[in-house]
């Protein structure tokens, strides 16, 4: 999966209809290129993709004196499905750019939606910290290689470590932290707060 597209289908979906430059603002105001593959490049070239795909609409272009001009985009219904498509998938993944992706929308998705698929990728974290752990009785298994263990000490303790940290995330979820896509507004219960 494309961190980036979704990235970039998820700007366009919060701030549609939108130009290319603003999302690359948006991102870069994440510091996401810090945390993911994305680049200026990457993104227009997301852009012509997703346009291409019949997932994003070019709404108009603007003439410019100062170069080319600038284009106006907004999701199709088909990249609604693939946004969240996509987004389902970042949030049971083990690829940190990918789950970054999708924590930065998670709030598009209904709470105890998120918590199912947040539950599923820490069982698939820890699945692949015990496989770590389980070699480490055959390591090194070659005798030239004897940085093999110190590999294996360092991927198990980042997916132990990763699994913490979606423990914590689920906590803070099913406690009501964050405004998730079946939250009621925040003036139809003055007494909620978040």
């Amino acid at each position: 999966m494309s961190a980036v597209r979704l990235l970039v289908l998820g700007v366009i979906r919060m701030r549609q209809p939108t130009y290319g430059y603003a999302v690359r603002q948006e991102l870069l105001s994440w510091r996401a290129e810090t945390w993911t593959n994305v680049k200026p490049g990457s993104i227009y070239h997301a852009l012509k993709q997703l346009t291409a795909d019949d997932a994003l609409r070019a709404v108009r272009t603007e003439d410019s004196s100062q170069g080319p001009g600038r284009t106006l985009y907004e999701l199709t219904p088909a990249g609604e499905s693939e946004f969240l498509a996509r987004l389902r998938s970042a949030l049971t993944s083990v690829d940190m750019e990918e789950l970054g992706a999708g924590i930065a929308f998670m709030d598009a998705l209904p709470r105890r939606e998120v918590i199912d698929l947040l539950t599923e990728q820490r069982r698939a974290a820890a699945g692949v910290r015990d496989d770590l752990i389980a070699m480490a009785p055959d390591f090194p298994g070659r005798h030239d290689a004897p940085h093999s263990r110190d590999l294996l000490d360092l991927w198990s303790g980042v997916f132990d470590n990763f699994t913490g940290w979606t423990a914590r995330l689920l906590d803070r979820l099913a406690a009501g932290e964050y405004r998730m896509a079946d939250d009621r507004p925040r003036d139809a219960d003055p007494d909620r707060r978040g």
